[in-house]
């Protein structure tokens, strides 16, 4: 963690904050942002559990002793902007040019998408986020965060995001990522995203967009391209639209579906509507970023605090960790030939970081230059193997029928026009 969050960057971000401390505390606000950052890799531990991993391997240094209540008064003192900061530093797309998986056409694919974020039930929490409802009551489950994401595609990094209530929504909270994208990128976009004024924002950034319509939408017919798609219109947008028919055979039974593209990608020889079909089923990658967070890290776990700055803290902290594992990832793939970052096990490099932290291992740089290190021979000595198909059919029973599978867009589906079905 600290050859690529070294200490030099944890104590510009919280000098540039004024969040220095003004006299010697215990502990100082550098090993505060260290603190947190560790918090995200032992999402299981409380904050004093956390304490002991970090400082476990130091036994024989004088170390004070650090309370409960005193490791809240420091992260209170240190606040949110230090954790936001080091992310704004971190955050970007964490590949060269020439990362396998990162670009198609010469553009750089990227995802935007949403998820939440179980958090306390704390009254005041709740007050600001509200609850979900579903059919059987008007309020359930946690308070949640809805976290929404710009994700490179190859790498899986993430370029921006930002975070609030689950209301007004995905797209309200998604134009704050339009600083972002820009000329050289296509964006993926699922129907949830596919507004026409949101559309019309993606277009004002000079990035290239691939949306997926819902069904009730009709775009006109304004002129056909020979690859079987057809010029249309969304706002002030001229946009090419693709319908394909595509049908999935899985363990769970056999579904035909048709999906509606749209894509500011107007030239049909340069873009065939099949390669950009099977261009689309990238922005699974962009799912894959959160099964990582919420899942690896968090294993579904509610967050910590309990208190908005508190949540915030804690998620700019969960990011900035997912990131470092992102840039060490691609950074060690890259030693490979033509390796796809891909091919890098996200658990495999979780546990190797939580090993170095319980060791305090390379906490000071040595002499001698170790640009894979530890990690990263974790990492090359358990790379998997070229990505398969992914098929995920949704579970069933007599209460809750199937539904669709995730499938429906693989890229290594064999799918053809409406006009001729295909299975596969």
């Amino acid at each position: 963690m600290t050859q690529i969050v070294p200490f030099e960057m944890a104590d510009e971000v919280v000098a540039e904050c004024g969040a220095t401390q003004q006299r010697l505390r215990k502990p100082p606000a550098r090993v505060v942002v260290y603190l947190l950052l560790a918090a995200a890799l032992f999402e299981e531990c409380g904050y004093p559990a956390v304490w002991s991993k970090l400082t476990g391997a130091l036994g024989s240094l004088p170390l004070p002793k650090i309370t409960a209540s005193g490791l809240w008064h420091a992260r209170c003192r240190l606040g949110v902007r230090p954790l936001q900061a080091l992310f704004d530093l971190l955050r970007g797309l964490a590949s060269a040019i020439r990362t396998a998986g990162a670009r198609w056409a010469g553009l750089l694919v990227v995802a935007i998408d949403g998820t939440h974020l179980d958090v306390p039930d704390d009254p005041d929490v709740r007050a600001r986020l509200g609850k979900g409802a579903n059919q059987y009551t008007a309020a359930s489950g946690y308070p949640q965060v809805l976290l929404v994401a710009l994700v490179a595609c190859g790498t899986r990094a993430v370029i921006d995001a930002a975070f609030g209530p689950r209301k007004p929504g995905e797209p309200v909270l998604g134009r704050r990522l339009l600083r972002s994208p820009h000329a050289g990128m296509v964006v993926l976009l699922d129907r949830g995203f596919a507004t026409n004024a949101f559309l019309q924002a993606v277009d004002g950034t000079s990035a290239a967009f691939l949306a997926r319509l819902s069904t009730a939408r009709k775009p006109s017919v304004l002129g056909r391209f020979d690859d079987g798609s057809f010029l249309s219109r969304i706002g002030t947008v001229e946009v090419r639209i693709i319908e394909w028919e595509i049908t999935i055979t899985t363990t769970a039974g056999r579904h035909t579906g048709v999906y509606r593209l749209a894509t500011t990608l107007l030239d049909h020889r340069r873009c065939p509507a099949f390669e950009l079909v099977r261009l689309y089923h990238e922005r699974w990658e962009v799912e894959s970023a959160y099964f990582a967070i919420k899942q690896s890290m968090l294993s579904r776990r509610v967050l910590r605090a309990r208190t908005l700055p508190g949540i915030a803290q804690e998620i700019y902290a969960l990011l900035t960790v997912y990131q470092v594992i992102r840039i060490a990832n691609t950074d060690t793939t890259g030693t490979v030939p033509g390796a796809d970052p891909d091919r890098a096990s996200f658990s495999i490099v979780l546990q190797a970081a939580r090993d170095q932290v319980i060791q305090a291992a390379n906490v000071i740089t040595d002499t001698t230059i170790d640009l894979v290190g530890a990690i990263g021979r974790a990492i090359l000595e358990h790379l998997m193997p070229a990505r398969r198909l992914r098929l995920s059919p949704a579970p069933s029973n007599a209460r809750y029928p199937a539904t669709r599978t995730r499938a429906c867009a693989s890229t290594d589906a064999p799918t053809r026009p409406p006009s001729a079905p295909t299975s596969c």
